[in-house]
């Protein structure tokens, strides 16, 4: 991946052919964005699917879902030469994952067959941070399925996570949050914990008339564990109804986002800098007030110079930006390129 400030050394967009585009994927947990830009900074054709994330799907069913979008975003543009194809996908965590998924995507039509341009395959946390700001130090924490966080500094350094989940010490995320939801409300329907709204609102959130009953259909696969990321709302309309126990989740929450925030900034040397720290995905872009307010005061105490800076565009404005540079496009035509993805309406 290269980060912001070694975009602004690739060669001048003079060198692209007559009608030369680019096509830039944005992959996440729920659902895939595609959009084709030219190197005028157009808006040529976009679509959108359902989620991506390899990990969860398996590569074989996560291809298909981004091979059809890319094929049908990419037939839609017609005979113009393709010269830059950037994914930023959920789940891309480790090197080997890029390498693997750059190998089974290799020759497909949608792909740069030769030039000096090809795939970039990366993870969609650096389209997040790329719709938020084009600083060459900068830090960004999407929280939305899952939880993850990365920085970049101006000579090229950054700091990743591997972001697997409890194996690699995460703790966040929807997928998390609505687990500790489940969790809670079972200890509250059979006394081992304290009471909590969460014990009626988690069944009635799948229709159901108790929390064990969304047990036993969790555990014969009738409701597949991946469902209990919709009980995320759940927890934080409990939190903010009052219940301490839902409010004792998202406090937890707020401070994972801001511990990786700053081991970000700390890795790069950067928590004593005046640095973005871009936030983003579903759980934080609902902007829940407590949420909001426990992060700012986290980052305040622990970076104060760091600025907090939350995202509500959609990452495939930030892919699309950096598939653009990538080709070596810069300056006003990325700026009329911005505005076209934000103006526009994903097809489905």
């Amino acid at each position: 991946m290269m980060n912001l400030a070694q975009q602004q050394t690739l060669p001048s967009a003079a060198n692209l052919p007559p009608g030369a585009f680019v096509l830039a994927i944005d992959g996440g947990g729920s659902k895939t964005d595609a959009v084709a830009l030219s190197a005028e900074g157009e808006l040529l054709a976009s679509g959108r699917s359902t989620g991506s994330n390899h990990q969860v799907l398996g590569l074989e069913h996560a291809l298909s879902v981004i091979d059809a979008l890319a094929t049908r975003v990419h037939g839609a543009v017609g005979h113009r030469p393709l010269v830059q194809t950037s994914l930023y996908l959920s789940g891309m965590d480790l090197p080997a994952e890029m390498m693997m998924f750059s190998k089974a995507i290799a020759g497909r039509t949608w792909v740069p067959q030769s030039g000096s341009h090809t795939a970039l395959v990366d993870n969609d946390l650096f389209a997040l941070l790329r719709s938020g700001t084009n600083q060459p130090d900068a830090v960004v924490v999407v929280c939305g399925t899952g939880i993850n966080a990365a920085g970049v500094r101006a000579d090229g350094a950054t700091a990743r996570f591997p972001a697997l989940g409890a194996i690699s010490g995460d703790s966040g995320g929807g997928g998390y949050l609505g687990s500790r939801a489940l969790w809670h409300a079972a200890r509250s329907e059979d006394g081992r914990g304290p009471k909590t709204l969460l014990e009626a609102t988690v069944p009635q959130a799948f229709g159901m008339s108790s929390v064990m009953a969304v047990t036993e259909a969790i555990h014969f696969k009738r409701l597949p564990a991946r469902s209990l990321v919709n009980l995320c709302p759940v927890l934080f309309e409990a939190s903010r109804a009052g219940d301490q126990v839902a409010a004792a989740e998202v406090d937890h929450q707020a401070r994972e986002i801001v511990l990786m925030a700053v081991t970000a900034l700390r890795r790069l040397h950067l928590e004593n800098e005046s640095v973005p720290v871009v936030l983003g995905g579903g759980v934080l872009a609902a902007g829940d007030a407590r949420l909001m307010s426990e992060v700012e005061g986290g980052l305040r105490k622990l970076a104060p110079r760091a600025r907090m800076q939350l995202v509500k565009s959609p990452p495939i404005l930030g892919a699309g930006l950096l598939a653009l540079e990538a080709a070596g496009v810069g300056g006003s035509v990325v700026d009329r390129a911005r505005t076209a993805i934000e103006n526009h309406r994903p097809v489905q």
